[in-house]
């Protein structure tokens, strides 16, 4: 894992860590299945694992954000909760426009923390001065967040990530059977919650969305 203490998040490597943003779903099998569960999707080509998990207590999501930096070698990331990444151990956090501002949790954090923020629309956009990367979505209609904007599509998303002018991670309704195409359009990544630890065998359904993601970079020279 990255050393969140070391300011080596370039655009690159961060761009790198956002092709395949895997995010927690839940904890029916525990802490240690969960754990299991990012372990597989790691070794199918996950290159960072988000920790979402709403129904968690502060201390249990700090439990899950410990033993996830301990099991694994990719970038972990806490949704929300700034103080929870920092405590855990984690590379950053992803924070929403109703969570904690971008520019007062810069202040916050230790140098070399990633940060990332949902972009919804181009209203948004001077709130992420401080941002290293954008989540940009939801692209497609998804059940995972009853409280989502509006689907932007592929294009609208992409039309504004390009105004973020910094790495983009596309979200909402992302799977294998759309990834390519997304990827094609200018994002660096994708963040999904059912395509990947949401599936029976998490190392196949990351591997095969992975693939995708890679078809879709080449698709458009890169």
């Amino acid at each position: 894992m990255p050393d969140p203490a070391s300011p080596s998040w370039t655009p690159d490597r961060v761009r790198a860590a956002l092709a395949v943003v895997a995010i927690t779903d839940d904890l029916r099998d525990g802490v240690d299945g969960l754990v299991a569960r990012a372990i597989a999707a790691e070794r199918g080509g996950v290159t960072m694992l988000q920790v979402r998990l709403k129904d968690a207590s502060s201390r249990e999501l700090l439990r899950v954000t410990r033993a996830l930096v301990g099991a694994l070698s990719v970038p972990v990331v806490v949704n929300d909760r700034v103080d929870i990444a920092v405590v855990g151990g984690a590379a950053g956090a992803h924070l929403g426009m109703s969570d904690l501002p971008i520019v007062l949790a810069r202040r916050l954090v230790p140098v070399g923390f990633l940060l990332g923020a949902s972009l919804t629309h181009a209203g948004e956009l001077p709130e992420l001065d401080d941002a290293d990367y954008t989540g940009v979505g939801p692209l497609f209609g998804t059940p995972s967040k009853t409280d989502a904007a509006p689907p932007l599509g592929i294009d609208g998303g992409a039309r504004l990530a390009r105004l973020g002018a910094r790495p983009a991670v596309a979200i909402g309704g992302v799977d294998a059977g759309n990834a390519r195409d997304v990827i094609a359009a200018g994002f660096d990544g994708v963040s999904v919650i059912r395509a990947v630890l949401s599936q029976p065998d998490p190392e196949h359904a990351a591997r095969k969305l992975r693939a995708e993601v890679e078809a879709g970079r080449r698709a458009s020279g890169r």
